[in-house]
C-alpha cells in the first residue's frame, strides 16, 4: 500500500553530540532526512551523513531560522517534519505522526507537538514550559518560518525567536517531543547570551531610546512580571529548585538585554570620540 512521503529537516550547528540520537528517533518513519550544517567544526556533518541523510553546508547564520529555512524548501515529502538537533521524536510520537499523515480523510495542514523540556536535570511540567506546542509538522508548501516582525510605523525588525507560520487548519497530536536543551548551566547560559545580543541587537535596529521609564521597565517591571507569571502563576514551584532558577533566569533576560543596549551606545560613543 502506498504511503504519504515524510521529509524530516534540521538546520545543526556543532551537534556533534545530539545528532545520532535525534535522527535515530526518526530514522523510521522518515522517507528522507535533510541536515543544513552551518560549517559545523565538529563531526556533525559526518555523522548525519552516516545516518543516510542529505548535508547541505551552508555560512552559519546568527538568525538560526533562515538555515532552517533552506533545509524546508529542499525537501521533497508531502509532509514535513521540522526538528532541531537536541530534540528527539518519542516512539509514540513516530506512530501518532505516520497516522496523521497517512490519514486520506485528512484535511488539516499542520500540527503543533507537545514538548517536554529538560532543564538541569528534570523535565519541567510547569511554569509554562510544558507542554510547550511547538508547530513543527506540516505539509509542504504550507508551513514557512516568520523571517521578520512588524514594529511600530511600519519598521521591521529580525525575529529572534521565529516561529513557523501555516496558513491552514492546524492541531495538536498528543504525544511528547522530546527536548535536551538545556543539559548543563554553562550550555543554557550559551543560548541566554545569544538570544539577549539578538534582542539587543533589535532595539539598536529601532534605534529604542533608554530613559529613565525604559530603565524601570526593563530592570525591575518586567523581571518582577515575568518571574510570578512563571512561578506563581504558572506554577513553577512544582518542579523544585529547577522551576524556581528556570522563573528567574528567564525574567532576568530583560535587564541583561537592556545592559547589553547600554553597553552597545557607551561603545558607539567612545568610538566617536576617538574620530
Amino acid at each position: 500500500m502506498n504511503h504519504t512521503k515524510l521529509s524530516v529537516v534540521l538546520a545543526t550547528y556543532n551537534e556533534e553530540s545530539n545528532i545520532k540520537d535525534c535522527l535515530s528517533s526518526v530514522k523510521d518513519i522518515a522517507d528522507e532526512i535533510i541536515v543544513v550544517d552551518g560549517k559545523s567544526v565538529d563531526k556533525t556533518a559526518q555523522i548525519a551523513q552516516q545516518l543516510g541523510a542529505k548535508v547541505i553546508s551552508v555560512a552559519n547564520n546568527p538568525q538560526f531560522h533562515k538555515n532552517k529555512q533552506i533545509a524546508i524548501n529542499s525537501a521533497t515529502g508531502e509532509w514535513i517534519l521540522q526538528l532541531d538537533g537536541d530534540e528527539r521524536v518519542s516512539p509514540e510520537l513516530a506512530k501518532e505522526i505516520i497516522k496523521v499523515i497517512n490519514d486520506k480523510q485528512n484535511k488539516l495542514d499542520a500540527y503543533y507537538l507537545p514538548r517536554k523540556n529538560w532543564f538541569l536535570g528534570r523535565f519541567l511540567t510547569k511554569g509554562g514550559a510544558y507542554p510547550d506546542p511547538v508547530l513543527r509538522l506540516f505539509r509542504r508548501g504550507k508551513g514557512n518560518f516568520t523571517h521578520t516582525k512588524i514594529i511600530n510605523n511600519g519598521i521591521t525588525t529580525s525575529n529572534v525567536h521565529a516561529q513557523i507560520e501555516v496558513g491552514g487548519q492546524t492541531e495538536r497530536l498528543n504525544h511528547n517531543l522530546i527536548h535536551y536543551g538545556d543539559l548543563s548551566f554553562s550550555k543554557y547560559l550559551m543560548r541566554f547570551n545569544r538570544y539577549t545580543q539578538l534582542e539587543a541587537e533589535n532595539l539598536v535596529f529601532l534605534k529604542f531610546k533608554p530613559n529613565f521609564l525604559h530603565l524601570v521597565n526593563y530592570i525591575i517591571c518586567k523581571p518582577i512580571y515575568w518571574f510570578i507569571k512563571r512561578y506563581i502563576r504558572h506554577r513553577g514551584y512544582v518542579d523544585g529548585y529547577q522551576g524556581f532558577l528556570f522563573a528567574l533566569l528567564s525574567a532576568m533576560h530583560y535587564p541583561v538585554i537592556y545592559l547589553k543596549l547600554l553597553e552597545h551606545q557607551h561603545q558607539e560613543k567612545y568610538v566617536a570620540k576617538t574620530k
